[in-house]
């Protein structure tokens, strides 16, 4: 069995969860002995059983697969749409269903919206996206599969006795509108919650980037800003430092950091959105996206609670992921 990875957009474009789902989902496959590699656009030469395609393919993609006899296995995160309200996610559908009626196949065929209907099996992160692509795509219940991000095994490491819980808060983010960084700053000088925040943004002379670095600078006393930890064992420590893990994005699919924090012990403060209810239930507390004065209550209400809150299940190991996922190829390729 040899597994192809196929992904429509560079690294070298964007950095982020998506990125690290690929890259860790790749090295797991290979610890648990699948044969797996990149598609090799330029090379016409290139074999494999099956594509596993992070994002959504357009049906002709799978159409071609499916004339090689290759299955395809695709994983979509539905961050956007998994964040919407229950309206615009009914008016979203009325709109998909009015589109494919009243329009030639060739007008929505760019949009790959047959694609989860197309694919040999749909790999969702949570039950919430799971029922969107099935309720707004028509992907085939018997063809969805729920299967979690892991996380690395430095996160899993056992506590170090040396290593003492902090003051600050932290959060992991690439410093971006959808994941709210500079209002998370902003609601914890408010409330006088120090805040560490990790990450970088996806171009240093963003202006959304230039403005949280000079609000953070003005207030460094409550504001501290590491830029990226590249080494997992220090991100680790960072986590087991802190009292709590906050992530206050507008959008988010199952969130990588939040996923890390858990496995490190940290309670978790996270936007009330349906991927965190879906993933954490009530081992979590929930903030609302808000203005800063609402945010700013919440978010000292959840730091002077933080020693005494209930941690979340640890999460999945990639190898675990790994495993569940070489189960699904095997059984994919047993079907007809």
């Amino acid at each position: 069995m040899k597994v192809l990875i196929d992904h429509s957009s560079p690294f070298l474009l964007a950095h982020g969860g998506l990125q690290i789902q690929i890259e860790e989902t790749k090295q797991a496959l290979e610890k648990v002995g699948v044969d797996v590699e990149f598609v090799r656009w330029w090379d016409e030469t290139q074999r494999g059983d099956i594509i596993h395609f992070f994002g959504r393919p357009t049906g002709s993609y799978i159409d071609f697969a499916h004339q090689k006899n290759i299955r395809v296995v695709i994983s979509e995160l539905l961050t956007g749409l998994g964040s919407r309200t229950q309206r615009a996610i009914a008016f979203q559908r009325i709109i998909i269903q009015l589109v494919r009626k009243l329009t030639p196949s060739a007008f929505w065929a760019k949009m790959a919206w047959d694609a989860y209907e197309k694919a040999d099996r749909v790999v969702a992160l949570t039950s919430w996206e799971a029922e969107l692509m099935h309720r707004i795509f028509n992907a085939p219940p018997d063809r969805l599969v729920v299967i979690p991000n892991g996380v690395a095994n430095d996160f899993f490491l056992a506590r170090d006795s040396s290593v003492r819980r902090r003051d600050w808060l932290i959060c992991t983010a690439t410093i971006t509108p959808r994941k709210r960084v500079l209002e998370l700053a902003q609601a914890a000088v408010q409330a006088q919650v120090p805040v560490r925040i990790i990450g970088r943004p996806y171009a240093d002379n963003d202006a959304y980037a230039r403005t949280f670095f000079d609000f953070a600078g003005r207030n460094s006393k409550l504001v501290q800003y590491d830029g990226p930890i590249e080494d997992r064992r220090l991100l680790a420590r960072a986590y087991r430092e802190s009292r709590g893990f906050v992530l206050l994005s507008e959008m988010e699919s199952l969130s990588l950091s939040a996923l890390e924090a858990a496995a490190c012990e940290c309670p978790l403060l996270l936007s009330d959105l349906p991927w965190a209810r879906s993933s954490f239930n009530t081992s979590a507390t929930y903030c609302p996206i808000a203005n800063a004065m609402v945010t700013a209550k919440i978010l000292r209400r959840f730091y002077d609670a933080a020693p005494n809150l209930r941690l979340a299940p640890k999460p999945l190991g990639w190898t675990q992921v790994g495993q569940q996922l070489k189960t699904l190829y095997e059984g994919l390729l047993r079907t007809s």
